[in-house]
């Protein structure tokens, strides 16, 4: 039986509910990012359908008036828009977050711009470390490529100091005991030809988490301080030789097809028939898959993301 309670609960919920979140809304929008967004709903600044939302509402962007701070959002900056994904080369020296608070340069000052919309980085590297990142505007491809149940592996170039014993070795492939309840280990490590003089040795190794300082911590847990550390794949991503530091290349809409589909999301439509000459039609998922399948019907084999051919360089 339906309390009077239970009944007041459900008739303060808004009308609108398929959709949505409105975090992730506003955050395509331009309004930050999703965490950043909150506060603005939980002060009653948005609006749904004339009606002040509250924190966990969903929306319909395309059928419902949003308003944010009693202005109304304009749908063009709330449509969907279609994935773009680049690979940046990362120099020493950026942080890669939006703002610091010491006044250090971040990598988005070098990005390009992206309309209506973000770029969300794919993990992170550290102030120090160099290397491939990669950058969508997509939220959800972001989360699923860095979603431990992927198991996409990460792969470095390390400059440790000392000789590295072969037990080490062993031990670090085994797996170590970083702080209670957080075992780390390397799911490969191979020694480079190095003309470095000194005691310092050069090492490729590989993992499968992104965890903060990862690479770092396990060799400096057994001894060996690490003096530089460089990241050249992620993934199926390796980075191009020719790619600058500082410098970003696009993917192809095949390739960004091919990463879609690799963590169980659906392809999307050439670009020259998302829209009907201008017009708002827009090509839905199914025919997007059949177009791309009549595309590639001779292709046997599956477009490999790491061959460096990328048809745009910024």
């Amino acid at each position: 039986m339906t309390t009077p309670e239970q009944t007041e609960k459900r008739t303060e919920k808004p009308t609108t509910q398929p959709g949505e979140k409105l975090q992730k809304i506003l955050a395509r929008a331009g309004f930050g990012s999703r965490r950043s967004v909150e506060p603005l709903i939980e002060e009653g600044s948005v609006k749904v359908n004339g009606r002040v939302a509250k924190l966990g509402d969903r929306a319909d962007a395309m059928n419902d008036r949003i308003q944010v701070k009693d202005q109304l959002i304009k749908e063009s900056r709330l449509e969907k828009q279609p994935t773009q994904v680049i690979l940046y080369n990362k120099p020493e020296g950026r942080v890669c977050s939006r703002e610091d608070d010491k006044g250090r340069e971040t990598i988005y000052t070098q990005l390009p711009r992206i309309f209506n919309g973000r770029w969300i980085s794919i993990g992170r590297l550290d102030l120090n470390t160099s290397g491939l990142l990669i950058l969508t505007n997509n939220g959800e491809l972001a989360n699923r490529m860095m979603h431990p149940s992927y198991e996409l592996e990460r792969e470095y170039t390390v400059r440790v100091f000392g000789e590295v014993k072969p037990e080490t070795i062993k031990l670090m492939l085994k797996g170590v005991e970083l702080e209670p309840g957080l075992v780390a280990k390397f799911t490969n490590i191979h020694k480079m030809q190095s003309q470095d003089e000194g005691q310092n040795n050069w090492f490729r190794v590989t993992l499968k988490q992104g965890r903060y300082r990862e690479v770092r911590r396990l060799w400096e847990s057994q001894g060996h301080p690490v003096s530089r550390l460089h990241r050249v794949r992620y993934g199926s991503f390796t980075i191009p030789k020719s790619l600058r530091k500082g410098k970003t290349e696009e993917l192809t809409w095949k390739q960004v097809n091919q990463l879609l589909k690799s963590v169980d999301m659906p392809e999307e439509a050439r670009p020259d028939l998302r829209h009907n000459q201008g017009s708002s039609v827009r090509t839905t998922v199914k025919q997007a898959s059949a177009i791309n399948k009549q595309l590639n019907r001779k292709q046997k084999t599956i477009h490999d993301l790491s061959d460096g051919t990328f048809k745009k360089r910024r």
